[in-house]
């Protein structure tokens, strides 16, 4: 009986033992350089029907693992963007099955046909941005990125000011690889005009952002991307440009020249990835001004000329990482650093012609000034991203440092004359501005698939800034240097943002909703260390965004969309200090600026690739720049103050035109109308509104030999912008050839901007005792010529771009 027993359990033993009997196989995948290929989904399909048994995706190191499979006959299916669908011979599986790499084919011959016959546009407009492809321009290769930002339908660089508008909208955030440099006013166009486009991939302008990012940028954002290699192993670009200014009455030394370097490395688990740039730059302004004055039966008429030349070398790098943890984890680790310095010269003639019953005087005023200004910033960014599933439910987490600092010692030199040209008196002044900044931030995002059309998103952000700006201001009395107290100040910026928001989003069959809530508490305090003045906000907003879709057909779609947004005062347009320009011209703060809130709304209809939209928004204590003037010692003083209200109303057109195979067209135009109201500036009423349209066109002509040709043109009319008048029609022409070599690695660009001289700037400021005409030109002509090579393996997908947590108060330290 024993017996009998143990024979049994033998047989039940053996049967379990059959009946478990499943199988493994491994493997990895590679390509034709055996370089692992990550994250490729690979099927087992059952022999002969080819149904899927099983799937899997390989690990960073391009390895998989499938088991618990059934013996039987099985063939594997292996697919991944980027290279060609792969089947392996089908093979008897009856053991653990460890399999030989299987290699992968890149779509290269693909790839190469889509970027000569399908290279992208340099204006593509997506549902919710625009997008400036600038890697694909050919008159944008050689510029700054100022410039490339100028030809982009909807900005406008006002040099007056120092500000770039988007729709005729100040308040813009700008945003460097999803982080905006902590800069605005002067110092931010310094910091454009000193990077090359050879750095640069993209430009997104976006007007009406989601409660996932900040709510600071009255106008929106524009994002600049820098080019980032797109592939395994180490590959990158260099490039070289030089460009010679072609100006009338200007200097001769108006060259500028610049190397730039991207590299990206990827092998295993970590991608390393940098950029490196140098650049010389040079650039001409003249103003030309006249403007009266009236005091006790004295009336004067002042005729202004400044010549400005500054030039100055900056360097530009970034070094970061991203560590693959897992298919799920990854962490990542970002320094960017850059530092500019600026020397500009200035020489200004002053003449005044002074009238008082009936009798007139003449005098001069003769001013030499020169200043030396290095900029220098770090930001230090720590990220992670973890996928819970490969349905969308995501977590992540960054903590970010910035350093900022921004030293510059100004020299004055004023002679004053009588009408014989001899001279009556002599002024020498110094200023001396310090300012040091740190920002320290952290935010995280949570995203939840609720089902699949159905999403939650949620988030967390907290930043704490710190500013010192110590000024000094001296006058040379009997040869000794005097500290000039009414001027010299300390003055201290601290503000603390915590941030929370919500965003729902559902899809239907024909309708999209996407309903977002972002609310935001700011504590802020800043306080005048000399004057022992102090200024306390303490205050929550809330910040609704609405976005509905609905897609009509296949090429029909109507977009509605509403958003609130915030421009809150940058650091230096809240310092009081008073900032010497010339004897008859100061420029000031003011820290009882308040922050202006503005209500966006707009309609979009798009067919295939054209698109349509009207635009309306309503912003109240507007943030603007007036002058007030002393008309009895004719000092004009250049202020910030809160505008009432602001309403602008806009219709955009936007239409890509294939004329034939190898010329391509893109056409928008933007017709505005600006109205402008306050109850009390400088004692009265104001009120000025004025209708103006930007247009612009590009064609690219691809011909024999890889060679192609890009033309544009843009053009904006007169305007009104807060109490400023643009009187002339502004536009330029441009255009550009380029030959490629080497199977297309290497470029060879030649271009030209504003070949007819037509961009400067006039015009007219018109208000209570304020009469002023203004001529603005500038270095707008230049010759560029531009020579970039690619190397390595520029096909499979590289390291994910990051935006850190002080992507909006970076933006805001300028003046």
């Amino acid at each position: 009986m024993k017996t009998l027993f143990t024979l049994i359990a033998c047989l039940m033993a053996c049967g379990v033992s059959f009946a478990q009997k499943l199988n493994t196989i491994r493997g990895k995948i590679v390509d034709e350089k055996t370089v692992p290929v990550s994250f490729a989904v690979v099927r087992v399909l059952n022999y002969p029907d080819t149904t899927v048994a099983k799937s899997v995706s390989t690990n960073i190191e391009g390895e998989f693992t499938i088991d618990q499979l059934k013996s039987g006959e099985y063939l594997l299916s292996v697919s991944i963007v980027g290279f060609k669908n792969k089947r392996t011979n089908h093979f008897l599986l009856k053991d653990d099955l460890n399999m030989p790499p299987i290699g992968m084919e890149s779509l290269t011959k693909q790839l190469k046909e889509v970027s000569v016959q399908g290279k992208k546009p340099f204006i593509e407009h997506q549902i919710d941005k625009t997008v400036l492809n600038v890697e694909n321009s050919i008159t944008a290769m050689g510029s700054t990125a100022l410039e490339v930002l100028e030809k982009a339908p909807g900005v406008q660089i006002d040099r007056q000011s120092d500000q770039i508008k988007l729709n005729n909208k100040s308040g813009v955030v700008v945003m460097i690889d999803g982080k905006s440099n902590f800069l605005s006013g002067a110092d931010i166009t310094t910091l454009l005009s000193n990077m090359s486009s050879d750095q640069i991939g993209t430009i997104e302008l976006i007007t009406n952002p989601s409660a996932k990012f900040d709510a600071a940028g009255n106008a929106g954002i524009i994002n600049i991307k820098l080019k980032r290699n797109k592939a395994y192993g180490t590959n990158g670009t260099v490039s070289f440009n030089g460009g010679q200014g072609v100006m009338p009455d200007s200097p001769s030394d108006l060259y500028r020249a610049g190397v730039n370097l991207n590299l990206n490395h990827r092998e295993g688990k970590w991608n390393i990835f940098g950029n490196g740039a140098v650049a010389r730059k040079s650039n001409f302004n003249n103003t030309f001004l006249t403007r009266t004055t009236l005091s006790n039966g004295l009336a004067s008429s002042l005729t202004q000329n400044f010549d400005r030349k500054n030039k100055g070398v900056g360097f530009q790098g970034k070094l970061g990482a991203d560590y693959y943890a897992s298919e799920k984890t990854v962490f990542g680790l970002m320094l960017d650093a850059n530092t500019i310095n600026t020397k500009l010269s200035n020489f200004s003639n002053t003449d005044i012609n002074a009238v008082q019953n009936g009798a007139s005087s003449l005098s001069y005023i003769l001013q030499d000034a020169n200043s030396s200004s290095p900029v220098g910033n770090l930001t230090a960014n720590f990220n992670i991203k973890h996928d819970f599933d490969k349905k969308g439910k995501s977590l992540t987490f960054d903590i970010d440092y910035s350093g900022f600092s921004n030293k510059k010692n100004e020299g004055f030199l004023a002679n004053y004359l009588n009408a014989s040209g001899a001279s009556t008196n002599q002024t020498s002044l110094r200023n001396n501005t310090d300012a040091e900044i740190q920002v320290y931030a952290a935010k995280t995002d949570f995203t939840l698939p609720l089902a699949k059309t159905m999403k939650l998103e949620t988030g967390l952000k907290s930043s704490y800034v710190v500013t010192n700006n110590d000024f000094l201001s001296e006058q040379l009395v009997a040869g000794v240097w005097k500290n000039d107290v009414g001027k010299s100040n300390n003055f201290v910026y601290k503000e603390n943002i915590n941030a929370i928001y919500g965003i729902f989003a559902k899809e239907w069959k024909v309708w999209q909703v996407q309903l977002g809530l972002r609310a935001e508490h700011t504590h802020s305090n800043g306080t005048s260390v000399t004057d022992n003045k102090a200024v306390d906000r303490n205050y929550l907003s809330l910040f609704p965004t609405v976005f509905v879709n609905q897609k009509i057909s296949e090429n029909h779609n109507i977009r509605y969309s509403y958003g609130r947004r915030v421009d809150r005062p940058n650091y230096q347009q809240l310092n009081p200090f008073v900032f010497y320009m010339d004897p008859l011209a100061v420029d000031q703060g003011n820290p009882y600026l308040k922050p202006q809130f503005t209500d966006n709304y707009q309609i979009s209809y798009s067919y295939k690739e054209v698109s349509f939209s009207l635009n309306y928004s309503n912003t109240r204590d507007m943030i603007t720049q007036i002058s007030k003037q002393d008309d009895a010692t004719r000092v004009i003083s250049v202020i910030r103050q809160n505008l009432g209200r602001f309403q602008n109303f806009s219709a955009d057109l936007f239409v890509p035109v294939k004329v034939a195979k190898w010329w391509n067209m893109e056409n928008s135009i933007n017709v505005y109308y600006s109205k402008f109201n306050d109850g009390n500036i400088e004692g009265a009423a104001y009120s000025a509104g004025k209708a103006a349209v930007n247009l612009f066109t590009s064609s690219s002509f691809t011909l024999p030999q890889n060679f192609s040709i890009e033309i544009s043109a843009w053009l904006n009319s007169p305007r009104v912008s807060g109490v400023e008048q643009t009187t002339i029609y502004q536009g330029a022409l441009n255009a550009g050839i380029q030959k490629t070599l080497m199977n297309k690695k290497l470029k060879l660009r030649l271009n030209m901007d504003d070949i007819l001289l037509t961009n400067h700037w006039e015009g007219k400021l018109v208000y209570q005792n304020i009469n002023m005409n203004v001529v603005n030109r500038y270095t707008s002509r230049r010759a560029n010529f531009n020579i970039s090579y690619n190397f390595g393996n520029q096909n499979v997908k590289s390291a994910r771009s990051r935006n850190t947590a002080t992507d909006d108060i970076k933006g805001r330290a300028g003046g």
